[in-house]
């Protein structure tokens, strides 16, 4: 472990109060060396994961300083955490911090035994100068980094040095054309949601009025099990999720997550992503004691219309037919 990867461990430990866990035997320095050794649980790189984003949050309470991009993915994480459900999070969880430099990050399930996903970003930079301010940034954590929480080392590091890679001799007229050319980038997302079941009239009704309001088209299927997917853009999925969840079930979860990026995200570039008109309630069928079991074959071949026919394995682990 390089010599400033172990001082930003004991960073961490002292304005963490302790709740990174791999950091938190300040009186026993051994226990920071075994990190790099000792192989972590998926539960205890969830928990370091959130310690860490409990603790930017804490030293940059501004959202122009720091900021989740991805609310879904940060409640996922902890449910995963809190061992809840087994159900591994189905995204990396993302957010910005700001140093003058905007640095884009991604945590991936398995940090921080591995690296985080870190892109600096900014008008100021020539394309080429982006790509070699990225690559010696990724050397760095390499070499200091490797197997304990890093983004305070990642954030002082581009503090430090990112300015010596903006070529002095820009002229104002090639900043504004570089700022300009900065194209807003709009998630589309589409949410393959699991219950136990869907009996309920009520929470049908939210379920079709919900995505409405959100301008949210898919399917429910009701019945047992319950069948929920909606596809628009990520703010919308993420508030349709955030109000489902809150209601009471005896189990529910996502079972899969698309995302794609929309460069300018135009309303035109969004409809040719969807692969449903509107949020229907559609029924396949239904059999069983109370009527409450629907024809699966019939929900596989609606799938298979509709190009997500791969969906179906996901859910019931079976290829349809």
């Amino acid at each position: 472990m390089g010599a400033s990867g172990a001082l930003h461990c004991g960073a961490v430990t002292r304005l963490g109060a302790g709740r990174v866990r791999a950091c938190a035997g300040a009186t026993a320095p051994s226990s920071a060396v075994m990190l790099g050794t000792t192989e972590m649980t998926n539960q205890e790189e969830a928990e370091m994961q959130i310690s860490e984003l409990d603790l930017l949050s804490s030293m940059f309470p501004y959202e122009e300083e720091f900021a989740v991009t991805d609310q879904l993915a940060l409640a996922e994480l902890k449910h995963y955490a809190e061992n809840e459900s087994a159900e591994v999070p189905s995204s990396k969880v993302q957010f910005v911090l700001n140093v003058e430099f905007s640095m884009a990050c991604a945590l991936p399930f398995k940090y921080p035994t591995v690296l985080p996903e870190i892109t600096v970003r900014s008008s100021l930079l020539s394309r080429s100068q982006q790509i070699h301010l990225n690559s010696d940034l990724k050397t760095y954590l390499m070499q200091n980094c490797s197997g304990e929480p890093c983004m305070l080392s990642a954030r002082q590091w581009v503090k430090d040095y990112a300015a010596a890679y903006i070529d002095k001799e820009l002229s104002s007229s090639s900043m504004t054309t570089a700022s300009a050319i900065q194209a807003e980038v709009t998630t589309f997302t589409r949410l393959w949601i699991y219950s136990h079941h869907i009996y309920n009239k009520q929470k049908r009704k939210n379920i079709i009025d919900w995505a409405k309001e959100l301008s949210l088209s898919g399917f429910c299927m009701p019945g047992k099990p319950g069948v929920v997917c909606v596809e628009g853009l990520q703010s919308n999925c993420e508030e349709f999720w955030s109000r489902v969840r809150r209601l009471t079930w005896k189990r529910i979860l996502i079972r899969h997550r698309e995302d794609v990026s929309l460069e300018g995200g135009g309303h035109a570039e969004i409809q040719n992503q969807r692969k449903f008109s509107t949020l229907e309630e559609k029924c396949f069928d239904a059999h069983g004691a109370r009527g409450n079991h629907m024809d699966l074959g019939q929900l596989y071949h609606f799938l298979e219309e509709k190009g997500c026919a791969d969906i179906f394995q996901m859910y019931f682990g079976v290829e349809g037919h």
